[in-house]
């Protein structure tokens, strides 16, 4: 499931590897360096992390994307698009919501992001919309996986 998700995410634009992790990381196995996604196969406990953490590196504007590395600090308008852009990309690629959003994660908050998704209510949509990376009405669908501008155009 990983290399399917690392595929997935080359092909658009993030840099995604496998490799060894170096200490501890804040998802377990999954890192950010140098704008791109690493991960462990030894220690990676779910690859939903990956989608999560390159939802984080899509979402940025792309002057900041290349020059991330290790803990990234975000805002709750940074989680909730990352969190909009790992679910088009779940869809996108036909994966299970529980494989995104799992038990392991999100602070206890599955269950609830599992329901606003199905439900049409999900957060973080207004955001990508607002990044044109796609529209309310398509989402899932996406105009381009990549924030394209610096700010959100008026």
């Amino acid at each position: 499931m990983a290399q399917r998700i690392t595929r997935f995410l080359v092909e658009f634009g993030i840099p995604c590897s496998a490799g060894v992790a170096r200490g501890s990381t804040f998802l377990p196995g999954v890192w950010i360096e140098a704008g791109g996604v690493r991960w462990d196969p030894q220690v990676l406990a779910w690859p939903g992390d990956l989608l999560h953490e390159a939802g984080h590196l899509a979402t940025l504007p792309p002057s900041m994307r290349k020059a991330q590395s290790g803990t990234l600090v975000v805002t709750p308008a940074d989680e909730m698009a990352a969190i909009a852009w790992s679910w088009a990309a779940r869809a996108r690629l036909g994966l299970e919501p529980g494989l995104l959003f799992h038990s392991g994660g999100y602070k206890g908050g599955s269950e609830s992001l599992l329901a606003s998704f199905a439900t049409r209510q999900p957060v973080g949509v207004p955001l990508l919309a607002w990044y044109g990376m796609t529209t309310v009405e398509q989402f899932p669908v996406m105009t381009t996986w990549l924030r394209p501008h610096e700010a959100p155009t008026e």
